[in-house]
């Protein structure tokens, strides 16, 4: 006797599918067409490599950021490595940032040769800290990297500043910032060199990894195409040693699908953060305010809680998915640990590692589910203390 099928698993209800942190899958349903046809364009031409769509790709994003030249590379890391290599920055050469980057920020130093620093970050922002940058300057400092984490441009002045009175470059890690602003100049149009990654789940997203360094100078932005191209000046001629870094050209095609896109996606980004800013005023959680001098974009939706994986653990229960950005600060993974940085070197930094956590935030993310994720958080949160305070 033959046995009756299984029952196939109902598909779960609005109310009850899990809500992801970022959900690729709702972004590329909505512009479907539009990326199969930038495909189909591309594989129709077949020219993969450093053709026309990743020269208008290029001058398109520049254009977006207000600045003269783009040059798209293979990755937000590659980015770094090549701004730092183009500016004669390498061996043995000291480069400070902040310690609650991701590691890619510090690998790409670590790859042009130089040797990553640190200085604190705002315990409130997560921001790096000008004061604490001040006091970790010393003569061997070649370069400040700032981190404009989170979707929200460092407070730029003081950096700058700083940069010009010691003569230092400033290189913009802009990997989380796609058209974030301060006092109405575009991350990534501020410092020497800029440098954006394009991977998946950011603002403005490939599919793939793929990035891009933006500068105003017309010889820096010659110098970076032939680092990203074995160093070649012509076909065959390498002038200089290089590497191969080169934003390919099915990736650019799907990115000038999505640039027209960005503005109203950053600005459905700011709705909901403004919506979780407010309905989630009242609950033990630390919730960083709007700036005043620019418009975020809110790439992550970052809280603080006094027990973190508690929390975590809890929406997940509830079909809240979360996620850490990022767990641990650079200085402490073992793979940096010859920098001879220890627990307590950075204790701001290492206290938000402790608390934070990021909120689903996506811009194809309906009222309905923010409103679950609202009501989720205050179940979770219910009798819990607020956070210590980071600055120790």
């Amino acid at each position: 006797m033959t046995a009756p099928p299984e029952p196939k698993p109902k598909p779960a209800s609005a109310d009850t599918a899990p809500i992801q942190v970022c959900d690729l899958k709702a972004q590329y349903l909505a512009i479907e067409a539009e990326v199969r046809a930038a495909l189909d364009r591309v594989l129709a031409r077949s020219w993969f490599i450093l053709g026309e769509e990743l020269a208008a790709f290029e001058e398109e994003f520049a254009g977006f950021l207000g600045t003269p030249h783009a040059v798209g590379v293979a990755s937000g890391t590659d980015a770094i490595h090549l701004a730092l290599r183009a500016l004669d920055i390498g061996a043995g050469d000291r480069v400070l940032t902040a310690p609650n980057s991701a590691v890619p920020t510090a690998a790409a130093i670590v790859a042009a040769g130089a040797v990553p620093c640190f200085a604190d970050v705002d315990p409130f922002t997560g921001l790096l800290d000008p004061a604490s940058v001040e006091r970790h300057l010393d003569p061997g400092v070649k370069a400040i990297v700032p981190v404009h984490l989170y979707g929200r441009c460092v407070p730029m002045g003081a950096i700058l500043d700083l940069g010009k009175r010691h003569g230092i470059p400033i290189v913009e890690d802009a990997a989380q910032a796609h058209g974030a602003t301060w006092r109405g100049r575009a991350a990534g149009t501020m410092g020497v060199i800029g440098c954006f990654s394009f991977y998946p789940s950011k603002n403005l997203g490939a599919c793939g990894d793929a990035g891009a360094c933006t500068t105003a100078d017309p010889t820096l932005a010659a110098r970076l195409r032939r680092l990203r191209n074995y160093g070649e000046r012509d076909r065959y001629l390498s002038v200089e040693f290089g590497i191969n870094s080169r934003l390919d050209e099915l990736q650019a095609a799907v990115l000038r699908v999505k640039l027209p896109h960005l503005a109203g996606w950053n600005a459905r980004r700011r709705e909901m953060a403004a919506v979780y800013r407010d309905r989630l005023a009242s609950l033990p959680v630390v919730i960083t305010a709007p700036t005043d001098d620019g418009e975020d974009v809110h790439h992550l939706f970052v809280a603080r809680v006094a027990r973190r994986d508690r929390l975590r653990g809890e929406l997940q229960t509830r079909r809240v998915m979360t996620q850490v950005h990022y767990p641990l600060p650079i200085h402490l993974h073992p793979a940096y640990a010859h920098l001879g940085f220890g627990p307590g070197s950075f204790p701001v930094a290492e206290r938000r590692a402790e608390q934070i956590v990021s909120l689903p935030l996506y811009p194809e993310m309906t009222a309905h589910q923010q409103e679950r994720v609202i009501a989720a958080v205050a179940e979770a949160l219910h009798g819990e203390e607020p956070p210590a305070q980071t600055r120790p």
